[in-house]
C-alpha cells in the first residue's frame, strides 16, 4: 500500500508540518482559559492572572456531552492510527532495540497533530474553539481532498484506491466541519442575546437521576412489555449512556476493520495471482521435460486445484471474519453495559474471585490502556479468526466437497460414518453411565416433589463392580477426550482473541491474561467513578450544603436590611446580633465577662445563662419574632 505518486501530497510530510499550527492552537486555548486555583507563579508574575491553564482534549471518565462529536473526531484519527502499525511510518532506519522508542515518538506526534480536534470541542470558550477548530479542520479537509483528487489510484486496489480507503476519515472530517460551524453560529446567537446561555454540566445527569428513580419504584410499576427486537436483538436502556471512550474506540475499530479487510482482500488476491503464475511455470517445465517418470505432471494439477480451492476459501472466509469482528465490536459494548449494570447492583459473582477488589492504580491505568488495546485486539483478532476459519474451510472442502465432486460417495460416506459412529458411541456411553447411576445407584426421592434424587448411594456392591469394569474403558475414552479438549481449547482461545471482555486462560490463571485484566480494571473504575446512586448522593450533599449557606446568608442579610442607621438603631442592632450569635453558639456565653458583677456572681450568672441557652432550640419562628420586635423598636425611635 506504499504507493507514491508524483502529483500527490506527501501525507507523512503534512502530518509533520501540522505540529506547528496544532501547538499554536493549543497555546491560544491555554492562554484564554483560566485556572480554577491561583498558583505561586501568579504572585511572581501578576500579568498572568490565572491564565495558561491545562487544556483537556476530552473527559474519558464522567463527561457524556458531545459524545458523537468526539466519536467522529476519533474517526478522523483512524487513518493515522493504522499508520502506526506499519514500519513505513519511520522516517529513518533505526536499530531493533530503538524501535519501541521511535514508535512512542510517532504516537506522541500523531496525538499532538490531532489534539486540536478534541480540544476545540471541549474548551469552555465556544467561540474561540469553533473558529480555531473550523480553520484547522478545513485545512485537513482540503489537503485530504487534494491528495485524493491528484493521486487517486494505487498499486493494491487499483483505480480510486485512496478514495476507497480514506472516505471514512474524510466523512468524519466533514462532520467535524459542520459541528464547528454549528458551535460558531450558536455562540453568535448567545452573544446577541437571541439564545439563552448554556448551563454548566451538572454533576448528576438526567439519565442517572432517572435510574435512581426507577430503583425507588415498585417492581409492579416498572414497564415489563418489550418488543421482539428488545427481547432477541438488543434491549435499549434509557437509563444508561456509553462514555466517550467506548464510542470512540468502537468507531476506530470499525473503520480499522474496513481498512484491513480491503487490504487483506487485495493482498491475498495478489498472492494467489503469483501462485497461479508459478503454477503456469511449473506446467511449462513439466511439458518440456521427459514424459516418463516426470513428477511435475502429477504436481501441476494438484497445485492448480489447491490454488483454486484456497482462493475461494480465503475469499469466503474474509467476509465471515469481517462479520465476526464487527459483531464482536458491538457485543463488547453490550457486555460493557451488562457488566456495569451488575456492578451497580452489587453483583460480582460473574468475575473471578481474584478480580473482586482490584487495586486503584491498576483500575485507573486500565482506563488509559483500554482503548488502544481494544483496537489492537480487534485488528489482530480479525487476522487470527480469519486464518482459523480458512483452515476449517479447507478441511471442509477437502473432506466433504471434493470427494463428492469426484464421485467418491462411498468413500466419503464410509469415513463420515466412521467418525460419526465413533463420536456417537463415546457420547452414548457417557450418557449411559449417567442413566445407569440415576436408575440403579441413587436412592429414591425423599419428597416426591423434588426435581432430582438425593446424593446418596444405593446398591453399593453393584456400584463398585460398575466402577471396576468401566475403569478400563474410561482410560481409552480419556485419551481421545484429552485430544478433543486440547483442540477445542485452541479453537475457542483463538476465536476469542478479539474479545477483551472474556479471558482465554484457564480458571485460576485469569491474571495472566493482560487484556482481561485491563477490562476488569476499566469497568471497576467506571463503576466507582460514575455509579448513579453514588453520584446522586453526592449531588444531594452538594445541593444541601449550598442551600444551607444560602439560607444563612439570607438570614444575616435580613437582619442588616431591617436595622436603622440611627445611633439607637445601631445599638439595638448590635444587641439583636449578639442575641442571635449566642443563641446559635451557646458555648460563647462562658467566654463573656460582666464587669458590673463580682466574680462569684458573674460565675453564677454565666452558669445560669449557659443552662438557659442550652435548653433553647434556635428556630426560624424565634428569629422572625425577634426581627419583628426589632422593627417595632426602630419605628418607635423614628417617631420619637
Amino acid at each position: 500500500m506504499n504507493y507514491t505518486c508524483e502529483n500527490g501530497i506527501s501525507f507523512d510530510l503534512f502530518l509533520h508540518c501540522s505540529l506547528v499550527p496544532s501547538c499554536f492552537i493549543v497555546a491560544i486555548l491555554s492562554v484564554i482559559q483560566r485556572r480554577s486555583k491561583l498558583q505561586t507563579i501568579d504572585d511572581k508574575f501578576p500579568i498572568l492572572k490565572g491564565h495558561f491553564a491545562i487544556v483537556v482534549p476530552l473527559d474519558f471518565i464522567g463527561s457524556l456531552s458531545n459524545r458523537w462529536s468526539y466519536g467522529f473526531a476519533f474517526g478522523a484519527v483512524s487513518s493515522s492510527v493504522l499508520l502506526l502499525f506499519s514500519e513505513g511510518y519511520m522516517p529513518f532506519v533505526v536499530p531493533g532495540w530503538a524501535r519501541a522508542i521511535v514508535y512512542l515518538v510517532g504516537a506522541l506526534e500523531v496525538g499532538v497533530a490531532y489534539y486540536p480536534f478534541f480540544a476545540c470541542l471541549s474548551t469552555p470558550h465556544r467561540m474561540w474553539g469553533g473558529i480555531l477548530g473550523l480553520l484547522y479542520t478545513l485545512t485537513w479537509v482540503i489537503v485530504t481532498a487534494v491528495d485524493i483528487a491528484t493521486c487517486p489510484d494505487g498499486r493494491v486496489l487499483g483505480k480510486w484506491q485512496k478514495l476507497i480507503l480514506q472516505w471514512p476519515s474524510l466523512l468524519c472530517l466533514l462532520f467535524l466541519l459542520g459541528r464547528y460551524v454549528y458551535i460558531i453560529v450558536k455562540s453568535i446567537r448567545i452573544h446577541l442575546k437571541l439564545l439563552a446561555e448554556e448551563e454548566e454540566q451538572q454533576l448528576m445527569q438526567s439519565h442517572q437521576a432517572s435510574y435512581v428513580q426507577s430503583l425507588l419504584r415498585r417492581p409492579s410499576e416498572r414497564s415489563a412489555n418489550k418488543s421482539w427486537f428488545q427481547r432477541k436483538v438488543y434491549d435499549w436502556d434509557p437509563y444508561f449512556k456509553f462514555p466517550n471512550r467506548m464510542i470512540g474506540t468502537s468507531i476506530i475499530s470499525l473503520i480499522g476493520l474496513y481498512t484491513v479487510t480491503l487490504a487483506d482482500y487485495s493482498l491475498s488476491d495478489y498472492i494467489f495471482d503469483h501462485i497461479d503464475a508459478w503454477k503456469d511455470s511449473v506446467a511449462q517445465l513439466a511439458s518440456s521435460c521427459n514424459q516418463t517418470n516426470n513428477l511435475f505432471l502429477g504436481l501441476a494439477p494438484k497445485i492448480e486445484k489447491f490454488s483454486d480451492v484456497a482462493r475461494k476459501s480465503w475469499l469466503a472466509t474474509t467476509f465471515f471474519a469481517c462479520f465476526t469482528s464487527v459483531s464482536y465490536t458491538f457485543h463488547v459494548l453490550a457486555c460493557y453495559r451488562k457488566h456495569i449494570r451488575r456492578l451497580w447492583a452489587g453483583q460480582k459473582g460473574f468475575l473471578p474471585e481474584k478480580f473482586h477488589n482490584p487495586s486503584s492504580a491498576v483500575s485507573v491505568a486500565a482506563i488509559a490502556r483500554y482503548s488502544g488495546w481494544q483496537i489492537a485486539f480487534t485488528l489482530w483478532g480479525y487476522f487470527i479468526v480469519h486464518f482459523v476459519q480458512f483452515l476449517f474451510a479447507m478441511l471442509f472442502v477437502y473432506g466433504v466437497v471434493i470427494p463428492i465432486q469426484e464421485g467418491r460417495y462411498l468413500e466419503w460416506l464410509t469415513n463420515f460414518g466412521f467418525i460419526i459412529l465413533t463420536i456417537g458411541l463415546v457420547i452414548v456411553l457417557v450418557i449411559l453411565q449417567i442413566v445407569i447411576v440415576q436408575v440403579f445407584f441413587l436412592q429414591d426421592k425423599i419428597n416426591p416433589e423434588d426435581k432430582e434424587k438425593p446424593l446418596s448411594l444405593n446398591n453399593r456392591k453393584a456400584f463398585h463392580n460398575f466402577n471396576y469394569f468401566f475403569f478400563f474403558y474410561n482410560v481409552i475414552m480419556g485419551l481421545s477426550n484429552c485430544v478433543i479438549r486440547l483442540l477445542m481449547s485452541c479453537v475457542v482461545g483463538t476465536w476469542l482473541v478479539p474479545r477483551i471482555d472474556r479471558t482465554i486462560m484457564q480458571r485460576g490463571y485469569e491474571s495472566m491474561d493482560p487484556g482481561y485484566s485491563t477490562w476488569i480494571g476499566m469497568i471497576f473504575a467506571d463503576h466507582y467513578l460514575s455509579n448513579p446512586v453514588l453520584v446522586c448522593f453526592c449531588n444531594v450533599l452538594i445541593v444541601t450544603r449550598v442551600e444551607k449557606k444560602r439560607q444563612n446568608r439570607s438570614t444575616y442579610s435580613q437582619f442588616q436590611n431591617t436595622m436603622s442607621e440611627s445611633g439607637r438603631g445601631g445599638r439595638v442592632k448590635g444587641r439583636w446580633l449578639l442575641f442571635y450569635t449566642l443563641l446559635r453558639n451557646p458555648q460563647l456565653i462562658l467566654l463573656r465577662k460582666n464587669r458590673s458583677m463580682s466574680p462569684r456572681e458573674n460565675h453564677k450568672a454565666t452558669t445560669a445563662a449557659w443552662v438557659m441557652a442550652s435548653q433553647v432550640e434556635p428556630s426560624q419562628d424565634l428569629v422572625t419574632q425577634a426581627t419583628q420586635e426589632l422593627d417595632h423598636n426602630n419605628e418607635q425611635d423614628v417617631v420619637q
